[in-house]
């Protein structure tokens, strides 16, 4: 029997969901830091001429997709210029002390909101540390590049102003993002990033069609990536959405004269448990040790004498701190294979790891929860024989999720290279999995809270 929905009932339900639930507030709150921060990363900082930064990023890769990431604040050279990056660096540290310190690791499991609060605290001390060192690396490769400064500016304050700025500029990008944790829709940090690659859009769009007019190999080579990109997309929403449902029976109990349990369920473990955490902590971890030396380059370091004499020397074969140095910035070069290689296993490991922390991706926890609760899975007796059947499921799963998630990375951008387009700088691949992510968490987070609203509205009735 087919049932008929009245479609203005179901937009009413809506429009009540809506207002009750107070969820209008929270993305006008939402949008409202976004725009505030969107303002931000058009302030240049004093004394910078940006035409001459903006010519080099034009020709650095590294510099070009690091603007991507700051929607336009690091071309800018403006206060948000750093973005969000110390304080992902920070957290991406913080959760490895996490694991290794037994101290820290007894305040988030079992101290409750008053340790997760001062482990907060510890990661908001190490972002501003981080954010002071990368600004003055920062501000000492400006200081370094020919014309950067504007003529009349004393070079000496432009030093102490621009660090200054850039290290109050980080701070408020990391308050704008708790803010919104807190108080907004969505993971603020995951959201500041996602909202700097959209503003990048419509330039390399333009990039892009600037390349391929008039050419109609070009223009049939854009089509192929356009279909590799929406394919890229399908892919990544299975790979969000996709779930191992790991059957549990309740054991019968009966209380006077009813029956409680019995009852047949199952535990859904994600298959990609991290959503997009894994790819932003790799990029993360990657652009730190490329930045350093990408601005190293360009400060004359190489003219240096301590750095061209060289304190090993086998034969022809000698090494020095310029080898070195040049060495490593062709590992972390982003066009360079062994780039691709560290990034795809970076991914793969900080898969496994970020699910390790997730509290219920636990083996050990969900066997104990079970047996309080007399629940079991078919055929596996409770306790240890449960925690290592569980441990064996995640293990498989997390090694087909972690997998998946690198060739997703690498694909668009192996792509992007076969196709000879490279204008979008790097959204076929990681940007592209932070926009889908992004994006899913986004929705399900306004569905998530509209439905929690619903059943609170039901059970006043």
């Amino acid at each position: 029997m087919q049932q008929n929905i009245n479609p203005d009932k179901v937009m009413q339900n809506l429009a009540a969901s809506w207002q009750a639930s107070g969820l209008k507030q929270k993305l006008i709150f939402t949008f409202a830091i976004i725009a505030l921060f969107r303002f931000g990363a058009q302030l240049p900082i004093f004394g910078i001429n940006n035409e001459v930064f903006q010519a080099l990023a034009g020709g650095n890769n590294l510099i070009g997709f690091l603007d991507m990431f700051s929607g336009g604040a690091l071309g800018k050279v403006s206060i948000f210029a750093l973005g969000i990056g110390p304080y992902i660096t920070s957290s991406i540290i913080m959760q490895l002390l996490t694991v290794i310190i037994p101290s820290l690791e007894r305040a988030q499991k079992e101290d409750g909101e008053a340790g997760r609060r001062k482990i907060q605290q510890i990661t908001r001390v190490f972002a501003v540390g981080l954010a002071l060192f990368q600004s003055l690396i920062f501000a000492l490769a400006l200081f370094k590049l020919p014309g950067a400064i504007m003529p009349n500016v004393n070079p000496v304050m432009f030093f102490v102003g621009s660090a200054v700025s850039l290290t109050a500029g980080a701070i408020i990008v990391m308050w704008l993002a708790e803010l919104i944790t807190e108080k907004g829709v969505g993971n603020g940090a995951s959201l500041l990033i996602f909202v700097g690659i959209i503003a990048g859009i419509p330039l390399y769009c333009d990039r892009t069609a600037t390349l391929v007019a008039g050419e109609p190999v070009m223009q049939l080579k854009l089509l192929a990536l356009i279909a590799i990109f929406l394919a890229t997309i399908i892919f990544i929403v299975v790979l969000h959405e996709a779930a191992r449902k790991v059957a549990i029976v309740s054991a019968r109990r009966q209380v006077g004269n009813k029956v409680y349990g019995g009852q047949n369920t199952n535990i859904p473990f994600k298959l990609n448990p991290g959503g997009v955490m894994p790819i932003i902590f790799a990029i993360a971890i990657m652009l730190f040790p490329a930045t350093l030396l990408g601005f190293t380059s360009k400060m004359g370091l190489e003219n240096i004498p301590a750095f061209q004499t060289s304190f090993i020397s086998l034969g022809s074969w000698e090494l020095s701190l310029n080898n070195i140095l040049q060495t490593l910035t062709d590992i972390f070069s982003a066009n360079s294979l062994s780039y691709h290689v560290i990034y795809f296993v970076l991914i793969f490991a900080l898969t496994f790891f970020y699910a390790s922390i997730i509290p219920s991706m636990q083996p050990k926890e969900i066997a104990n929860n079970l047996k309080k609760y007399g629940s079991a899975i078919p055929g596996v007796k409770p306790g240890k024989p449960t925690a290592d059947k569980l441990d064996e499921i995640l293990s498989r799963i997390m090694f087909i999720g972690a997998l998946a998630l690198g060739i997703i990375a690498l694909v668009p951008t192996v792509a992007a290279s076969v196709t000879e387009i490279k204008t979008f700088q790097g959204i076929g691949a990681t940007s592209l999995i932070i926009l889908v992510g992004v994006a899913l968490d986004f929705v399900n987070q306004i569905k998530t809270h509209m439905l929690a609203k619903s059943y609170e509205s039901f059970l006043q009735q």
